[in-house]
């Protein structure tokens, strides 16, 4: 039986962790995909700073669904032994956090050359990203982003498959194979829902790329989610909503003006997220 449990991307609605918890505790989400915290990145926090969120989460009863981490996210040709390292000083951060899942990439490939051109040396970095994760119980989610090597749905499998770990799965998020000129559902799904575990819920148009609102777009959000429900999928739904550029905030929203206006614009984008993605899983019913 299918159970999605929703978490997101906190650090849209303020830099600030105590902000990122208000809004929060009004939406009744109770985890959080951690990228951002108070001004920096998780993933740039020493291991005291680190002890110190987790101790200011457990006392709002939050958790990590994941660290959003930036592994993997610099180019194929930039010096790979610091970028390991850091790798290593995540997988600590993880773990005090007590998350089993780091969201991570495959590089980013130079303009205009073949990703074919660089696989090789894609793999032997991932294989050098399990070695040193073996034995700490973390999962290494792969998430398909624009211009690295694993950007389309084809590459995500061949990445996936090649590398044939089960430490290795994938982030699902629609709206960034849109952005690749790819499409999410059912083409990109049927490709990869053998190693889907956890999904991002962001939507997008074909016409220019640009994110709107979960089922406002082109990536057929709804329906993935309803396959994922016939699937039995159990896991996360995060939200990145990524709408601080959306034209459409009056025609949605539900709460009167004068009481959204008093809210940042964080806030509304992530509070017009949540209500999108309520309204797909109440369709569902």
């Amino acid at each position: 039986m299918a159970k999605f449990i929703i978490s997101g991307f906190a650090d849209e609605i303020d830099p600030m962790l105590d902000k990122q918890l208000e809004t929060l505790d009004e939406l009744g989400i109770s985890y959080i995909e951690m990228r951002g915290v108070d001004g920096k990145s998780l993933c740039d926090c020493t291991l005291d700073e680190a002890r110190a969120i987790k101790a200011r989460l457990d006392a709002r009863g939050k958790k990590l669904s994941a660290v959003g981490s930036p592994i993997g996210k610099i180019q194929i040709t930039d010096d790979f032994t610091p970028h390991l390292e850091k790798f290593r000083h995540v997988l600590d951060i993880a773990e005090i956090m007590q998350t089993k899942y780091i969201r991570m990439f495959s590089f980013f490939i130079p303009k205009g050359e073949d990703p074919a051109k660089w696989r090789d040396e894609v793999f032997t970095r991932w294989n050098g990203f399990i070695e040193a994760a073996k034995g700490r119980g973390i999962t290494l989610l792969h998430e398909n982003e624009k211009e690295i090597y694993g950007d389309i749905p084809e590459r995500c499998l061949d990445l996936l498959k090649t590398l044939d770990n089960p430490m290795v799965r994938a982030t699902f998020d629609p709206a960034n194979f849109i952005q690749c000129g790819a499409k999410p559902y059912p083409e990109g799904y049927e490709l990869l829902k053998d190693y889907v575990e956890y999904v991002h819920i962001k939507d997008a148009c074909f016409a220019d790329g640009h994110v709107v609102p979960a089922g406002e777009g082109d990536g057929n959000v709804p329906s993935l989610i309803a396959a994922l429900k016939a699937a039995g999928f159990e896991g996360f739904l995060s939200l990145e909503p990524h709408l601080a550029k959306f034209s459409g905030f009056k025609a949605l929203e539900s709460e009167p003006t004068s009481s959204m206006a008093a809210q940042s614009e964080g806030a509304r984008c992530y509070k017009l997220a949540h209500s999108a993605l309520q309204k797909i899983l109440s369709g569902l019913n």
